[in-house]
C-alpha cells in the first residue's frame, strides 16, 4: 500500500502556530535560550589575607646580623644592606621561622610547613567569615610559583578541609607574582561553564626553598624583596549570591611577553657557579615591565575608559605618526582615574610602584594601598593585590559602584589586570591583616640607615 506524505496547508499551519500551547512552548524555548546564552556574572563574596604572628618578624638589623653570623661574603652583606635601606620596608615584614634560625633550615618539610601554615590559616579564616561549608566548594585553584609540592597544594587543601571527592582542583606553578590574577581568570572560565558554582582561590609563595645564600647580586635581590604572605578568595556564579557579594568581576586582561627573549629571561630560577639555587632578577626588569604594562593597558583601555579619553589617546597617536615628528610630540596618557576609583598595584618593589604612579599620572592616595602593603608586609608575590584591596576596605573608602583595578606583574614576562565593581552597600569589616589601620598611612623615608 503506497504511503503519502501529508503537507499541512497554510490555514492548518496558521492554526498550529497561533495555538496557545504552541505559543507558550516557543516563548519558553526562547526564554531558556536567552537565559542560557547570557553572560554569567562572577561575584567575589569575600577574601582573607594571612597575617603572620609577630614572632615571625624580620627587623632589618636582624636580617644583616643573621648573614654576618652565618659568615656570608662581606660584599654580599653590603649589597643587601643597601637594597634594604631603600626598600620602603618596615620592621614588621616576616619570614618563616626556618629561615631565621642559624644555620638555616632549608628542607622540603620546612617548605611544606610554611605553605600549610599560610594556606590553611587564610582558608579557615575565609570559611569562618563567609560561613561556608568546605564541602560546598565546587572549584579549587591554588598557586605558588617557586615551590611545587607532591601532592599539590590543591590536594593539601582538599585533605585538610575534607572537601568533596568530585571537586575540580587545579594548582598553578611557575607563573610568577601575577599568578593570583591568572587564578582568577581560570576560576572565572570554569564558573561560567559550570554555572551555579563556588570557587576557592588560594594564592601564596614560599621562601624556604629559594632563600639564596650565595654571593651573586642578581640572586641576592630576591632575599631583600620577598616576604611571607598569602590570601584565600571565594568566587561564585550563583545568582543567589549576588545579594551577599562584595564585588562583581567586570574585565580581565592578560598580557604575555614570553615570546621575547629579554622578557623571558628577566626573572629566572637558576643555580650559580657554586651550585646554589636562587632567583635571578635582571637590571632591565623595569623596562620589561613598562613594555608589558603599555601593551596591557592598550587592550584594557577600550573596555574601561570613557570615549573622550580614548579619542584623545587615538588623536595623539595619529598626530605623532602622521602629522608631526615623533620626537616633538608625545603620546597622550589616558587618565585612568576617570575609569577607576581605586588602584591595587602589585607591591613588587618601591621602584615598580613609583614607576606606575609616574607613568599613569596617579595621585599619592591612589598608590597608598600599594605603598603601605609593601611597607608592612613586603612583596608577598601573588597575594599582594589582596592585601591592598583589604587596606582600601579597612580605610572605609570603598563605596557601592566604585571600580577597582588590580594589576600585577610576573615572570615570563606577564602583566595581568582584573577589574572589579563594588556591588554592596554594607560597611566592610576591618580584616585582621589591617586591624591596626589607624596607624596608616605613614611617611616612608627614602633611605633608612641600618645600624
Amino acid at each position: 500500500m503506497a504511503m503519502t506524505l501529508h503537507v499541512p496547508s497554510l490555514p492548518e499551519l496558521t492554526i498550529f502556530c497561533t495555538h496557545p500551547f504552541t505559543m507558550v512552548l516557543v516563548a519558553g524555548i526562547l526564554v531558556l535560550y536567552i537565559l542560557y546564552n547570557r553572560k554569567v556574572a562572577v561575584y567575589l563574596l569575600d577574601f582573607a589575607c594571612y597575617r603572620p604572628p609577630s614572632s615571625y618578624r624580620l627587623p632589618m638589623s636582624m636580617f644583616v646580623e643573621h648573614f654576618v653570623l652565618d659568615n656570608m661574603d662581606p660584599e654580599s652583606i653590603a649589597f643587601q644592606t643597601k637594597i634594604l635601606e631603600k626598600s620602603g620596608f618596615s620592621e614588621e615584614t616576616c619570614i618563616p621561622p626556618s629561615l631565621s634560625q642559624l644555620p638555616l633550615r632549608k628542607s622540603l618539610s620546612s617548605a611544606t610547613e610554611e605553605a600549610e601554615t599560610v594556606m590553611f590559616s587564610a582558608v579557615a579564616d575565609l570559611f569562618k567569615k563567609t560561613n561556608t561549608n568546605p564541602k560546598a566548594i565546587d572549584i579549587l585553584v591554588s598557586n605558588c610559583s617557586l615551590f611545587c609540592a607532591t601532592p599539590s597544594f590543591a590536594a593539601m587543601i582538599v585533605n585538610k578541609f575534607r572537601m568533596r571527592s568530585n571537586i575540580m582542583s587545579f594548582h598553578l606553578s611557575g607563573m610568577g607574582c601575577s599568578a593570583g590574577i591568572i587564578s582568577v581568570s581560570l576560576a572565572k572560565d570554569l564558573l561560567r561553564v559550570h554555572r551555579n558554582s563556588l570557587a576557592l582561590i588560594v594564592s601564596t609563595e614560599t621562601l624556604n626553598q629559594d632563600w639564596y645564600t650565595g654571593k651573586y647580586t642578581s640572586m641576592l635581590l630576591s632575599n631583600c624583596l620577598f616576604r611571607m604572605g598569602g590570601a584565600a578568595v571565594l568566587l561564585s556564579s550563583r545568582e543567589q549570591d549576588k545579594s551577599r557579594a562584595k564585588y562583581e568581576l567586570k574585565h580581565l586582561v592578560r598580557t604575555n611577553k614570553a615570546q621575547d627573549d629579554i622578557s623571558h629571561a628577566c626573572v629566572f630560577k637558576d643555580v650559580d657557579m657554586e651550585n646554589k639555587v636562587g632567583v635571578t632578577i635582571s637590571k632591565g626588569i623595569l623596562n620589561v615591565a613598562g613594555d608589558a604594562l603599555k601593551e596591557n593597558i592598550a587592550a584594557l583601555g577600550p573596555l574601561v575608559l570613557p570615549f573622550s579619553e580614548q579619542l584623545k589617546f587615538g588623536f595623539s597617536i595619529f598626530c605623532q605618526k602622521i602629522m608631526w615628528n615623533t620626537k616633538q610630540r608625545s603620546i597622550y596618557v589616558p587618565d585612568f582615574k576617570k575609569a577607576f576609583d581605586h588602584f591595587c598595584i602589585h607591591a613588587g618593589g618601591r621602584a615598580v610602584i613609583q614607576g606606575i604612579e609616574k607613568s599613569l599620572r596617579l595621585r599619592k592616595q591612589d598608590v597608598e594601598p600599594s605603598k603601605m602593603t609593601l611597607y608592612k608586609y613586603g612583596n608577598t608575590s601573588s597575594s599582594s593585590i589582596w592585601y591592598e584591596l583589604s587596606y582600601i576596605e579597612a580605610k572605609g573608602r570603598m563605596k557601592r559602584g566604585d571600580g577597582v583595578w588590580q594589576i600585577a606583574f610576573g615572570s615570563g614576562f606577564k602583566c595581568n589586570s582584573a577589574v572589579w565593581q563594588c556591588v554592596t552597600d554594607s560597611e566592610f569589616e576591618i580584616a585582621d591583616a589591617w586591624n591596626d589601620i589607624n596607624r596608616y598611612p605613614v611617611e616612608v623615608p627614602d633611605v633608612v640607615k641600618i645600624n
